[in-house]
């Protein structure tokens, strides 16, 4: 009988079990694949940005916004630091508090096996799960190592996102099963498909504003790149978050500049200058489709002031349906999830089901892009290993 039994040896799962562990109680990690951690491996280009310093619940997207805040405010990002520099891990930080090891991811998956063992934690990898059933006092986990038997159990399966790491729907099979309800869940962090997708555009980047047609908020502004098949970037990402299917995206392609007084000067000042003028300020390749259709060869001062108008709100106020987006294998987190009117947001335990915890990308808790994901891993595993601990009396 083992006092807590965490399923998933990602960034949640580990963190919880290494908490549980070192809070002295009998703790068992389980997970289908042959090694631990394959997505922190993979993250930040390979250097892991591991979490972000500005991490609070206003960075993250949840059908309850506030559920994360007692778990973020009680494991902060510093917490995290701490735990890196005390394996003395080099770090660097990059734009808005992104922290990104000098070296490379290895350093904290290694690291937080090394929690683990501090610990005791017992490692069963390549260990696949068929079933589980409560008895009321505890639980037992059929699994291809045998049967595991333990007080309370910690699902951090993480979510549907990246299924060549083998991402599986195993956490929202267990929670159903357990009558938890499930906020529908749906790619995230993830490019867009575009129905008219200019494969002579691919590679072309600019900064862009983003945001979705009918709605203020959220808006992001950052980079956005072309790709065969749509469009990507930090910007696309982050408000791929937000999008619903049949929902109309609105990008500036100029943020920050009046764009259609920009072409007016230009007119008055080089009037024998012709279209590609008009936005020397964006991508060559850009400004050929964008004029293409809209001016025609003459010079700028002769062309009609309605179509020089057209061509500066397709610029500032681009507003068209994506086909889709490029789905989960290359999102980079799931959204949606267990729903947290399910979970205590002290301890991330089931309402209805004591012993039952579920954290990391499980729950209905998105972060931004930038290390936010992370935070949420560290700070719901140290929250369920904490309370997992505590129940079992050690």
């Amino acid at each position: 009988m083992w006092d807590v039994a965490v399923m998933g040896a990602g960034a949640a799962g580990m963190m919880a079990a290494a908490t549980a562990g070192q809070r002295g109680a009998r703790t068992v990690l389980l997970d289908h694949a042959d090694q631990p951690g394959r997505k922190i491996l993979i993250s930040g280009g390979g250097r892991c940005n591991f979490t972000n310093l500005k991490a609070d619940w206003t960075y993250y997207r949840s059908e309850n916004p506030r559920f994360c805040r007692s778990a973020l405010a009680r494991y902060r990002p510093q917490d995290f630091l701490s735990l890196v520099e005390k394996y003395r891990i080099r770090w660097h930080e990059k734009e808005e508090g992104q922290l990104f090891c000098d070296e490379s991811a290895r350093q904290i998956v290694s690291m937080l096996e090394d929690e683990c063992r501090v610990g005791g934690v017992t490692f069963q990898l390549g260990c696949s799960l068929s079933d589980v059933s409560h008895d009321g006092h505890s639980f037992t986990l059929e699994t291809s190592q045998g049967p595991v038997r333990a007080r309370s159990i910690i699902l951090a399966t993480g979510g549907l996102a990246l299924p060549k790491l083998g991402a599986t729907d195993i956490a929202l099979k267990l929670a159903r099963q357990f009558g938890l309800r499930i906020v529908p869940p749906a790619p995230a962090l993830v490019p867009f498909r575009l129905e008219a997708a200019q494969p002579n555009l691919a590679g072309v980047s600019l900064q862009v504003t983003a945001s979705l047609a009918g709605r203020k908020k959220p808006v992001f502004t950052g980079g956005m790149v072309f790709t065969h098949r749509g469009v990507s970037g930090p910007a696309i990402l982050q408000i791929s978050s937000w999008w619903d299917r049949h929902e109309a995206l609105r990008l500036n392609l100029a943020p920050g500049r009046d764009v259609h007084e920009d072409m007016r000067g230009i007119c008055q000042q080089r009037p024998k200058a012709h279209a590609p003028a008009l936005l020397e300020a964006l991508p060559a390749r850009l400004v050929k489709v964008l004029v293409a259709g809209m001016l025609d060869d003459r010079p700028l001062a002769e062309q009609p002031a309605k179509a020089v108008r057209a061509l500066a709100a397709q610029v500032s106020d681009w507003v068209f349906y994506p086909a889709g987006t490029e789905g989960y294998a290359k999102a980079e987190v799931m959204r949606g999830g267990v729903d947290t009117r399910d979970l205590s947001s002290q301890t991330m335990e089931a309402r209805t089901v004591p012993g039952l915890y579920v954290v990391g990308e499980a729950v209905d808790v998105t972060g931004w892009l930038g290390g936010y994901n992370f935070q949420w891993a560290w700070a719901s595993g140290v929250a369920a290993g904490q309370a997992a601990a505590g129940r079992s009396g050690v």
